[in-house]
């Protein structure tokens, strides 16, 4: 049990301070000298025992009428493990310009508005904690510690399954944890926002797993490298936020995990860089089964690698030139609307001369033939008002998908894209019909045919026997009454009636699948 006899100035004038709320500075005004990156060479004049402040939380200066307790004390050397694992604790802390010899355990502890500023710790364990107010560590050095109860992992801040009611300022601060995780919190409860913005750095995973940020997460500029063998820089799995933005400037050295992650409002990335794992062997974007309102993807520059949106949902994609790596997982994603950036100014991404081409390209960026990324495309052409390009992209998927069949059906497949565009071409059958008619014509019209049956039957007439070859199902009556002594005009009409067969069976097999996809 601490007296105050045993306690040295510093703490004797920290102990007064505490009842009326009052600050303690013991820095020297002297910049040089009030380093915080030194802090370890600070003298007896400017050490506090961490056991000292957690008497006073826990009750050991009773608390002046009319003033409101609070510990507040800047320019310290911290000895000691400040424990507060579990405890009841009223007050506010706040800490400016420390250093921490130990790391924090808050476990399980129940506090007020916590700040620790521009100071250097070595690890903050706050899993199961519930803080009435703020998380503030801005321009602070948080350094990996113990492994947290949860895992085996080294940490460096731990919000696993914690509530804050206010919200987790990470403005300009430092985690690290290289290899290891830097935030670990999965689980964690948020009603306010987390602000990691201002160049905030994180060494080794952000990880927040199931998290519920009803204000959101804000990463403007930050640096998160993950040099470790996971390879994943932040981890968003099956969290529920409003916002996310992960925009101007923000940089992710290891892969960015949004899996089946649930975003109410604003998902942007605008302006950020995704250079994926260092290693090269893991993909920069993963957003499987992700669901958002308004999708911003508008990089900086393109992905060093994959970027997957399978089965993921948006109402609105927002994409430009430097949006998209070598390879896109697009099989189930839905849009409902893209808006593509061109020097500065967004437009639908409809109506341009090359857009069709500009999207079957996107999806042809996804490894192998999956037909709904076509579908979801045309749907949202046809949506549009761009009938003409809709069927351009169905073509296209018919074409793609004739990759991957027998010979024999890339033969057919080849076929029925010359005379009809798979259905979506369907004058390409007129135009045929056309070429063969006339080249019936003009061959049989320089020659005399004989007759079946002399005296018999309608005079010869080129184009109608022509016709008649052509059209497989009636007929006009010159086919039968008429036949040939010269062999090639004899082929020839053979051919012309191979080429009517295959044209009426092309033409029928390609309208029923556009009315059946119509």
């Amino acid at each position: 049990m601490l007296s105050y006899d045993d306690l040295t100035s510093p703490e004797r004038e920290l102990w007064d301070a505490f009842p009326a709320g009052h600050r303690v500075d013991l820095r020297t005004g002297v910049p040089e000298d009030d380093l915080v990156a030194e802090g370890g060479q600070w003298g007896p004049g400017r050490t506090v025992r961490a056991a000292v402040m957690v008497a006073l939380l826990l009750g050991a200066n009773t608390t002046q009428p009319g003033a409101v307790a609070c510990l507040r004390l800047a320019g310290a050397r911290i000895s000691g493990r400040l424990n507060l694992a579990g405890a009841q604790i009223a007050h506010v802390l706040w800490f400016e310009d420390c250093w921490f010899e130990e790391s924090m355990d808050l476990f399980g502890a129940s506090t007020q508005t916590l700040v620790i500023t521009g100071s250097r710790v070595p690890g903050i364990e706050a899993g199961s904690s519930r803080i009435e107010g703020n998380l503030d560590l801005r321009r602070s050095l948080v350094e990996s510690g113990a492994p947290s109860p949860f895992h085996h992992d080294i940490t460096a801040l731990s919000l696993t399954n914690a509530r804050v009611t206010g919200g987790v300022v990470l403005n300009k601060a430092e985690i690290s944890a290289p290899g290891g995780w830097a935030v670990a919190a999965g689980g964690l409860v948020m009603e306010g926002g987390v602000f990691c913005r201002g160049g905030f750095v994180a060494r080794g995973e952000v990880r927040l797993l199931g998290a519920q940020l009803a204000g959101g997460l804000f990463m403007q500029g930050a640096l998160l490298e993950q040099p470790g063998p996971r390879g994943v820089a932040l981890a968003l799995d099956n969290a529920v936020a409003s916002t996310l933005n992960l925009s101007g400037g923000f940089t992710a050295n290891g892969t960015v995990r949004l899996r089946g992650a649930r975003i109410s409002d604003n998902l942007t990335f605008e302006g950020a860089v995704l250079n994926g794992p260092p290693d090269g062997h893991g993909p920069s974007l993963v957003a499987l089964l992700m669901q958002a309102v308004d999708f911003d993807f508008t990089l900086a520059r393109p992905p060093s690698s994959t970027v997957d949106l399978r089965g993921a949902q948006v109402s609105y994609l927002h994409d430009s030139e430097h949006s998209w790596p070598d390879v896109v997982e697009l099989d189930g994603f839905v849009y409902g609307s893209i808006k593509r950036d061109e020097a500065g100014a967004r437009r639908e991404a409809v109506g341009h001369r090359d857009s069709v081409a500009h999207r079957v390209a996107w999806i042809r960026r996804s490894p192998g033939y999956n037909p709904q990324p076509y579908e979801q495309l045309a749907s949202w052409y046809r949506k549009a008002g761009h009938d003409d390009d809709a069927r351009r992209v169905l073509l296209a998927k018919q074409r793609h998908r004739r990759r991957t069949l027998h010979p024999a059906a890339r033969v057919w497949g080849h076929l029925l894209d010359a005379t009809v565009g798979y259905g979506y071409r369907p004058w390409l059958a007129g135009v045929w019909l056309l070429a063969l008619t006339l080249l019936g014509t003009l061959s049989f019209g320089t020659h005399s045919p004989h007759s079946v049956k002399q005296g018999e039957g309608a005079p010869f007439q080129p184009f109608v026997y022509t016709l008649d070859l052509l059209i497989p199902i009636g007929g006009l009556g010159q086919r039968t009454a008429w036949y040939w002594s010269n062999d090639s005009l004899q082929w020839l009409a053979y051919l012309l009636i191979a080429f009517g067969w295959v044209l009426t069976t092309a033409v029928i097999a390609g309208v029923t699948r556009t009315l059946q996809k119509n």
